[in-house]
């Protein structure tokens, strides 16, 4: 199956086309590491990558990362998808960043794991291959207590990573910035549109919230 997909979720800018047939062949990709602006480069790194791959005619589905993740970059992401497979008629599967990092690790002991700020990750965690519970945010002092266990032959991955290394002592640790491309591609081949609906997946409020009164509104009468 060729793939194309969407990373704008966290640290990186990410298009590409992979062929998936058990593992992700890469055919074209172009990955910028960048926390702001995706909207100004998302465009023309799909270009490139669509011109190096010979065309979008054989791209039978898009995937793009939900979340958890930057509230401007997953909306960003999304709607590029969702666009460029409403243009194609082609199906478009939203794919958890969470698992996304998980799979990039390719291990059987994994904590994925993202800075949520504020004393807080998001996290998901994995034991013999298989989820132990959905994405959450937790505080730095829960996520610690849910990696009792995890050590040596475990890896922590993402950018969370790094503030829980000293609670899984011995696991590995990658920091990752945002998810292999080529994890998104094997996960977006393996699921099931009806069940992975491009919709993004928010843990937390996002941190701005609208103004109470709009501009130049008189402010309400205090009793």
């Amino acid at each position: 199956m060729r793939v194309m997909v969407i990373d704008t979720a966290l640290g990186l800018c990410t298009a590409g086309v992979f062929d998936v047939d058990g593992r992700a062949i890469t055919v074209a990709v172009r990955s910028v590491e960048m926390t702001k602006g995706h909207q100004e480069r998302l465009g023309g790194l799909a270009r490139a990558a669509i011109d190096e791959a010979g065309g979008l005619h054989r791209v039978e589905r898009i995937g793009v990362t939900v979340g958890p993740g930057s509230f401007t970059g997953l909306r960003v992401g999304l709607a590029f998808a969702q666009g460029l497979g409403a243009a194609l008629g082609r199906p478009v599967v939203g794919i958890s960043t969470l698992d996304a990092l998980a799979a990039s690790a390719e291990a059987s002991r994994v904590a994925a794991l993202i800075d949520a700020r504020r004393g807080q990750v998001y996290g998901r965690f994995w034991r013999t291959g298989a989820p132990e519970g959905p994405p959450e945010a937790l505080s730095l002092e829960a996520a610690r207590e849910r990696l009792a266990g995890f050590g040596p032959g475990a890896v922590l991955v993402g950018s969370g990573a790094a503030l829980l290394e000293d609670a899984a002592v011995g696991a590995a640790v990658l920091c990752l910035q945002g998810p292999a491309p080529d994890a998104v591609a094997r996960l977006a081949a393996a699921a099931d549109p009806a069940a992975a609906p491009p919709a993004p997946l928010y843990l937390r409020a996002p941190d701005a919230t609208p103004p109470s009164r709009l501009p130049g509104q008189a402010r309400p009468a205090r009793s």
